[in-house]
């Protein structure tokens, strides 16, 4: 949807590139600032009869402290959509052009009709066909990319993915938790040593556009072939979370989570590679504990949360982060059992 105050000079500074590149014809173009997060600048075009989105990466993300990233990722983010396109071309966006020179690219404009995954839960949406849909691509994604040296090659972006997600997330989340420091460098240190699978970097129901027929991911410019148990932490840290907010029918929410895992391990998974299974488990679950703490004390914390409800995340991924790991079923049942009283049976209704 449009910014209430669109930053004039940056829209402008915009129309100039694209008219520098033809990419705008029309005198009366206009250019809408879109949401969407806080690592880019993004519009809808209207040029006459057509009709695109634009992106370019920010130098200085927009949260309240310092963040700073570099604008290359752009070129991570298209890399990632021509192969993915490969293999699955129905859910992820057309490119129409990218500038290597001025960090930005455009693609296709999806239209009426879509809407993000979150905006749907947000209104209720507790569907497990989308969960586990969503879990699928992403083991397809994963079993498609792992062991293949070329697309190793290309995505040696651990400095991107350092930016993005390791500095912001992990460490800065154990400076305010001296008691998790040393679990949580370990896991940045983890983390630097993968190469197993090309990763999203951001894989989140904010990035996954949904109408009723298909979905499409976007917002890939963390992408770096790394640790295969990154991306279903981090999407399976935004449902535990938005549990809590959001929390109507235990039951519909524990069916969702279950969905996206069993999903994600029918695509990733052969039979014949249990042990592989119950090897990812073990990362993914700690890390997915780690993940839900940082988005309450790390660079860029989800805005939906109450005091409470922050406090009991603290609580929680500080008592399960201090014992030996537990199995993501297990992990699941103490997440619910847990819940106080005065989150469960309330439609809180204002998640972003």
């Amino acid at each position: 949807m449009p910014d209430q105050l669109p930053d004039l000079s940056a829209t402008r500074e915009m129309e100039i590139l694209l008219s520098s590149e033809g990419l705008i014809r029309s005198s009366s173009a206009q250019l809408t600032p879109l949401t969407g997060g806080v690592s880019s600048e993004i519009y809808l075009v209207r040029d006459d009869a057509r009709e695109f989105v634009v992106k370019r990466a920010l130098a200085q993300l927009k949260v309240a402290g310092q963040w700073f990233a570099d604008t290359d990722r752009n070129r991570n983010e298209t890399a990632y959509i021509g192969y993915v396109r490969t293999f699955c071309p129905r859910n992820v966006p057309r490119l129409q052009f990218v500038s290597e020179k001025h960090k930005f690219f455009c693609m296709d404009y999806m239209g009426t009709g879509w809407q993000t995954w979150k905006q749907r839960m947000i209104a209720g949406d507790r569907s497990c066909e989308t969960s586990s849909a969503a879990g699928a691509l992403l083991g397809k994604i994963h079993a498609h990319s792992a062991r293949n040296t070329q697309v190793a090659s290309r995505f040696r972006t651990l400095r991107n993915f350092e930016q993005l997600r390791i500095e912001p997330y992990l460490l800065s989340t154990a400076q305010h938790h001296p008691t998790l420091r040393a679990i949580f460098h370990a896991e940045a240190a983890r983390l630097r040593s993968r190469q197993e699978v090309l990763t999203h970097g951001d894989y989140s129901p904010k990035n996954i556009l949904v109408n009723n027929e298909r979905l499409v991911v976007v917002d890939s410019e963390a992408a770096w072939y790394g640790d295969a148990a990154f991306d279903p932490a981090f999407l399976l840290s935004h449902l535990f979370l938005k549990s809590l907010a959001l929390n109507r029918s235990e039951e519909n929410w524990r069916k969702m989570i279950r969905a996206a895992w069993s999903g994600y391990c029918l695509e990733r998974f052969p039979s014949t590679e249990s042990k592989k299974q119950s090897e990812l488990e073990a990362n993914f679950v700690r890390l997915l504990v780690m993940l839900m703490l940082a988005r309450v004390d790390g660079k860029s914390p989800v805005e939906y949360l109450s005091e409470d409800q922050r406090t009991h995340v603290r609580t929680f991924s500080t008592r399960t982060l201090s014992r030996p790991p537990v199995s993501f079923a297990m992990l699941t049942d103490e997440w619910f059992a847990g819940l106080p009283m005065q989150f469960k049976g309330v439609e809180q209704g204002h998640a972003q």
